[in-house]
C-alpha cells in the first residue's frame, strides 16, 4: 500500500515531519519520497506544483488522493489505516476532546515562533522596528509559558491527550522540537523539556529526525534569551 504513496518534503519543516511521523506510526514505510531544498526553491518546482499548486511542502499523494495540508494527511492516514499501528484517536471523549484542542491550538505557538525566528528574513531592513521585535518576543514568551502550564497539569510521562500517544503528539511535537532547536531552555521550561526528551526517543520520531539536524546538532540561538 505504501508503494502507492508519494511524499515530497523538506528537512526540519514541522508540517512535513508530522506526515512522516504518522506514516511511521501506521507502519507505512517504503513509500516514495524525495527530500527537497527550500534554499534552492525546489518547493516551487513543477514536480511539486503538479501535486501542490501552492508550491509548498509537504506534497503528499496516495493513489489519486492528494492531501497537502499536514493535518489533513495525518487525519486521513489514521482513518484509512486505523487497524495498522497504534490507534491515534482516543476512544474516550475527554481524551479525544483534549487531543483535538491541542492539535488545533498549536499553530498559535508555531506562528509566534516564526515571528521571532524569521523576523529579519521576512521584514526588509528599512521596515524593522525595535518595538515590533519587543512585542513579538513578549507575545511568544506568553505563549510558551501557556504551554509549559499545560504540561505542569499533566501526569509525569503523559502524552498530550493522556496516557496514550495520539494525533496530538504527531501534530504538536515537531513545533516543540523546533523551539528547542532554536535555543529554548529546558531549564526554564522543564515540563516542555521533559516532553521533548521523552518524544525524541520514540521510534517514529527517531526514524524521521530531520537529516540536517543530525548533521548539525547545534541549531540557532534565536530563543536563547527565553
Amino acid at each position: 500500500m505504501a508503494k502507492d504513496m508519494t511524499l515530497l518534503w523538506g528537512s526540519g519543516s514541522p508540517p512535513c515531519w508530522r506526515v512522516m511521523i504518522a506514516l511511521e506510526e501506521k507502519n507505512l514505510q517504503g513509500y516514495n519520497q524525495k527530500l527537497l531544498s527550500f534554499e534552492k526553491a525546489e518547493h516551487k518546482s513543477k514536480e511539486v506544483l503538479d501535486i501542490n499548486p501552492r508550491g509548498q511542502l509537504p506534497a503528499f499523494k496516495h493513489g489519486d488522493n492528494i492531501l497537502n495540508e499536514s493535518y489533513a494527511a495525518c487525519m486521513y492516514l489514521e482513518s484509512r489505516f486505523r487497524s495498522q499501528g497504534p490507534q491515534l484517536i482516543p476512544e474516550g471523549q475527554l481524551e479525544q476532546a483534549l487531543m483535538y484542542q491541542r492539535m488545533f491550538e498549536i499553530p498559535n505557538l508555531g506562528d509566534k515562533l516564526s515571528n521571532v525566528i524569521y523576523y529579519n528574513y521576512r521584514v526588509p531592513e528599512g521596515e524593522r522596528h525595535d518595538s515590533a521585535i519587543k512585542r513579538n518576543k513578549e507575545t511568544l514568551a506568553t505563549e510558551i509559558k501557556l504551554w509549559e502550564g499545560y504540561f505542569q497539569k499533566m501526569e509525569v510521562g503523559s502524552y498530550l491527550a493522556g496516557k496514550a500517544f495520539s494525533l496530538a503528539d504527531v501534530i504538536v511535537f515537531p513545533v516543540i522540537a523546533y523551539a528547542f532547536r532554536f535555543g529554548l531552555s529546558t531549564e526554564r521550561y522543564p515540563k516542555l523539556g521533559a516532553y521533548y526528551d521523552m518524544m525524541k526517543d520514540r521510534p517514529s520520531v527517531k526514524a524521521t529526525w530531520p537529516p540536517h539536524w543530525l548533521e548539525n546538532p547545534q541549531g540557532g540561538d534565536a530563543l536563547k534569551e527565553f
